[in-house]
C-alpha cells in the first residue's frame, strides 16, 4: 500500500462510527468528572494530563478513585 492510496481510503465507515460510539460517550464523561474534580482541587497536573491523555477514561478513573479522595480527607 502506498501513501496515496492511503490518503484516498475513507477513515471509517458507518458500522465503525457506530461501534467506537459508546467508547467516545465512556470516555468523554470520565474526562469530565476527572477534570472537574481536578479543577475543584486545584490539581493543574491532574487536569492538564487527563485534557491531554486520551485513555478511553481509565486515567480519570484512576485518579477519581484513588488520588482525589486521598487528597480530599480531612485527619481528625
Amino acid at each position: 500500500m502506498d501513501f496515496n492510496t492511503l490518503l484516498s481510503a475513507p477513515a471509517m465507515d458507518g458500522d465503525t462510527v457506530i461501534r467506537l460510539l459508546p467508547l467516545l460517550v465512556w470516555s468523554m464523561v470520565w474526562k469530565g468528572i476527572g477534570m472537574w474534580q481536578a479543577a475543584k482541587k486545584r490539581h493543574l497536573k491532574w487536569f492538564i494530563a487527563i485534557l491531554v491523555l486520551n485513555t478511553a477514561g481509565i486515567l480519570p478513573i484512576v485518579y477519581t478513585q484513588f488520588f482525589a479522595k486521598k487528597v480530599g480527607k480531612k485527619k481528625k
